[in-house]
């Protein structure tokens, strides 16, 4: 009796085509099986503060999505405009210190000082930071990472800005769940507006200064002004996440330029995938629950959370997201040889 043999077959699922921003979709089943990933994502975002009944834990989601906003400007600044950037920090401790300014001097309510002190400080980061734009590669890095230092060390030193007590008495963002929406719809909106962009006109102009910004000089676009637009965009991220901390812990301190600020955005995209938007997104998701997990470790939660990063590093380098939509789009059968 012959017995059939079978392999396995991967395809892919016809619906890109042309370039990765045309779809030909020919049914609602389709329409769902691009719209699916994505509503996941947004609805369990949505529902996670209902979902996670312990306040320590909602606080927790609350700091990841913060910490998103930083993952996500990263994200877009490193791998569409080609500044590879160390200055998170900066940009959380410029923002919390002009919002608790707002709060305690000028009486401005949270809801107020928060985007108020988001566009004030992402103009002065963006301002301050303009003699490092012609920098790039490393020297771009090495330079933003030197901001918050110097800007922690000038504070202590000259004991402004309440010094090393820092400011107190800072108003807290009234409601239980106001503080937790506000970080996940403005982590989405942050996001999927980039996402946006970056398919735009201005986006293809980003990557061209990214890839040669040479050519793109000898065109006669000013490279100056777009690489000021991409800090200025990613600083609005980090500048509204210093914002909102000041208001969620009612204090600012020198502790908003803590180089977790830098770091930790660095390794969210490498866990979540890097030239996504999303993957960073998904990798502080990931990574802050984690590290309160590991809490318990005591110091040795440090090596754990290598051993993590290391093996993501390793075994996944791509990260995550592109790990998961290379599998999404592509199913396997067995078919007769």
């Amino acid at each position: 009796m012959n017995q059939k043999e079978k392999r396995k077959e991967r395809l892919d699922r016809g619906i890109k085509v042309r370039c990765d921003g045309i779809y030909a979709l020919m049914s609602l089943r389709e329409m769902a099986y691009l719209a699916l990933p994505r509503l996941i994502l947004i609805v369990g975002l949505m529902v996670a503060p209902f979902w996670i009944t312990q306040e320590y834990w909602q606080r927790v989601l609350t700091v990841a999505c913060v910490y998103a906003l930083l993952a996500v400007g990263f994200d877009f600044l490193a791998h569409y405009v080609g500044l590879v950037s160390l200055g998170g920090a900066f940009f959380v401790g410029v923002g919390g210190y002009v919002s608790a300014v707002l709060n305690t001097s000028l009486g401005l309510h949270p809801l107020l000082s928060i985007p108020l002190a988001t566009i004030i400080s992402s103009v002065i980061c963006t301002v301050l930071l303009l003699p490092c734009l012609p920098l790039r590669g490393v020297y771009f890095a090495i330079a933003t990472l030197l901001y918050p230092l110097l800007a922690g060390r000038i504070i202590e030193a000259l004991n402004i800005l309440g010094g090393t007590d820092g400011i107190r008495g800072v108003e807290g963002i009234p409601g239980h769940y106001t503080p937790i929406y506000i970080a996940i719809i403005s982590g989405l909106l942050f996001m999927f507006g980039l996402r946006r962009l970056v398919n735009e006109d201005i986006g293809l102009v980003l990557r061209a200064v990214k890839d040669n910004d040479q050519s793109v000089r000898a065109s006669g676009i000013n490279v100056t002004r777009y690489k000021a637009l991409g800090v200025f965009l990613c600083a609005l991220g980090g500048c509204f996440a210093g914002a909102s901390l000041v208001h969620i812990y009612m204090w600012a301190g020198i502790s908003l330029f803590a180089l977790d600020f830098s770091i930790l955005p660095i390794a969210a995209t490498v866990v979540g995938g890097a030239y996504t938007l999303v993957g960073p997104f998904l990798g502080c998701l990931i990574l802050v629950p984690a590290s309160e997990f590991l809490r318990e470790f005591g110091t040795l939660r440090i090596v754990f959370y290598s051993f993590i990063l290391l093996a993501f590093i390793v075994l996944k380098s791509e990260g995550l997201f592109n790990f998961a939509q290379r599998k999404y789009h592509q199913f396997e059968r067995w078919v007769e040889v």
